[in-house]
């Protein structure tokens, strides 16, 4: 009896490890994402959990008895493997297509420029990986090339956590309890009239607090945080508010921050001006920006201190590529330090491993 007890375990212990092992790093994951959504782990937690839980749904498919069912879920996955792939290598074109309807529909300055000259890059890479230059060439030099898709590689993974944690940040629980909401700026229109971009920000402020109200409790104070750019006829703040003026926010549920010149400085004033009107820094707030902006944001104003989360607005979809590459940048670089170290190191193994080949060591060559 002991011995058929002691191989049933044995068969499902496998399923039972990963079981547990999902469990836990779902409620790790779970834990610190609610605590602190403004974490770039939790996207790291998050993919352990995805992970795990294809491994569970593999044990269990192919523990099952229905040979079509583990047929079926083997043929899924290749499709989606072959699937990704190709998307990976072919995403240049993606890239292109974008970068027309970013050309045709936005301004032509150097941002909003980012779709093209990755896929540019892209292309570059992807034609580097099919013809497999390194074949052709010295040992030493194939080693250092490899450096290439190396780096290449840990930049996707980068980028991949970054997506990741902004789609988590878009579904974070909303509070309706607000003392403040503060709306962040952008360009102006003819240097004083409100884009559609920044419109949208403003209404989606407004459209909070009115939702605050209806559930009976009391309208948060906006604050328009916007300085003066060098082509704007009137600082961003000051259009903002005019416009929420209009749309029937009294001007006593208005304050305005009119000095910042980027996000950073957006969250930094800002939570000076309500500390003062709150007379406290124990106050609740809320920020708005577009749904591409707002998890950056959100890492900003975790740097000065701000204790507050971000609802993004609806921004058009052929646009968000294009930002979320800047976001990207911009992210990536408020941890260049990290980043530019891993990727030293990646650098001097591959030197090493040049070094060896050229010594005759060892051999190397790019695939």
């Amino acid at each position: 009896m002991l011995n058929e007890i002691v191989a049933f375990l044995g068969r499902r212990g496998e399923f039972f490890y990963i079981s547990v092992f999902m469990l836990v790093i779902f409620f790790v994951f779970l834990i610190s994402w609610l605590i602190e959504p403004r974490r770039l782990i939790n996207g790291v937690f998050f993919t352990i959990f995805l992970v795990s839980l294809l491994s569970w749904t593999t044990v269990m498919i192919h523990k099952s008895t229905s040979h079509g069912l583990q047929r079926a879920y083997d043929l899924l996955f290749l499709v989606a493997l072959f699937g990704i792939t190709a998307l990976l290598i072919f995403a240049w074109i993606f890239l292109f297509w974008n970068a027309y309807f970013v050309w045709k529909y936005e301004s032509h300055t150097l941002p909003n420029f980012l779709t093209l000259i990755v896929g540019f890059i892209a292309l570059i890479f992807s034609i580097l990986v099919l013809v497999g230059p390194g074949r052709y060439l010295p040992h030493w030099l194939s080693a250092l090339l490899a450096s290439i898709p190396a780096i290449a590689l840990y930049l996707g993974l980068v980028l991949y956590n970054f997506l990741v944690n902004l789609l988590l940040y878009q579904i974070y629980p909303r509070h309706y309890k607000q003392d403040y909401l503060i709306v962040l700026g952008a360009g102006l229109l003819n240097g004083d009239q409100v884009s559609k971009l920044l419109a949208a920000r403003i209404n989606r402020a407004i459209q909070f607090s009115n939702r605050q109200y209806q559930k009976g409790r009391k309208r948060p104070i906006i604050i328009m945080s916007g300085g003066q750019g060098p082509d704007e006829k009137i600082p961003e703040a000051l259009a903002m508010a005019r416009f929420a003026q209009h749309r029937g926010v009294p001007t006593d549920q208005i304050l305005i921050e009119d000095q910042s010149k980027n996000t950073y400085q957006n969250m930094l004033f800002s939570k000076r001006i309500a500390t003062q009107d709150f007379d406290s820094d124990k106050f609740r707030a809320t920020f708005f920006s577009n749904n591409y902006h707002i998890f950056r944001a959100a890492l900003l104003a975790k740097e000065v201190g701000l204790k507050a989360n971000g609802v993004g607005a609806f921004t058009r979809l052929y646009y968000l590529p294009n930002a979320i590459i800047r976001e990207f940048a911009g992210v990536f670089v408020m941890h260049k330090r990290r980043h530019f170290v891993i990727m030293g190191v990646i650098i001097l193994f591959f030197i090493l491993q040049a070094i060896l080949a050229a010594a005759g060591i060892v051999k190397f060559n790019v695939v």
